[in-house]
C-alpha cells in the first residue's frame, strides 16, 4: 500500500498532479466544473501542476532517478 511507504506516497501524489494537469490541458471543462467538494481535489492538483510546473518537472526527474537507480 502506498500509504505506508513514504516514497510510494510521494510517487502517487506526483503522478496525480501530473495526470490532472495533463487532463486539464486536453479538456479543461472536465475539471473546471468541479472546483469544490471531493472532486475539487483534482482541480487543485491540476492548478498545482500548471503553476508550479518547473518544480513539478524537477520532482519528476528526481523521482525517476530515485526509482531507477536507488532501488
Amino acid at each position: 500500500s502506498a500509504i505506508f511507504n513514504f516514497q510510494s506516497l510521494l510517487t502517487v501524489i506526483l503522478l496525480l498532479v501530473c495526470t490532472c494537469a495533463y487532463i486539464r490541458s486536453l479538456a479543461p471543462s472536465l475539471l473546471d466544473k468541479n472546483k469544490t467538494g471531493l472532486l475539487g481535489v483534482f482541480w487543485k492538483c491540476a492548478r498545482i501542476g500548471e503553476r508550479k510546473s518547473p518544480y513539478v518537472a524537477v520532482c519528476c526527474v528526481v523521482m525517476a532517478f530515485s526509482i531507477l537507480f536507488m532501488q
